[in-house]
């Protein structure tokens, strides 16, 4: 899972007739300080997120498969919740296990 920021909707006149009536995204990924890292991404929205949401993002097909229990469902990314707060103990960011 990922911690993102949604930063747009995205519009698909055409879809998969199995994500037809859902909601696309697209989510910026970001660090605990919410500041953005990496690439932006599509993600399949469930939760009805808004734009400037921080969200849960799961970034893997097959998890997404399973929890809409279609084998077929043609998705990498999809949105399991809404974040309503940060709290980060940053002695546990200083530790010594590595984060990368």
């Amino acid at each position: 899972m990922i911690l993102c920021k949604v930063v747009g909707n995205v519009v698909a006149t055409h879809k998969n007739k199995q994500l037809e009536n859902n909601r696309l995204l697209l989510v910026q990924p970001i660090n605990t300080e919410q500041q953005a890292i990496g690439t932006s991404l599509v993600a399949f929205d469930r939760v009805d997120a808004g734009e400037d949401d921080i969200v849960i993002v799961v970034k893997e097909g097959g998890s997404a498969r399973l929890a809409f229990n279609n084998k077929k469902l043609p998705l990498q990314a999809f949105i399991v919740g809404v974040v309503d707060d940060i709290d980060v103990d940053e002695t546990v960011l200083q530790s010594s296990w590595p984060i990368s």
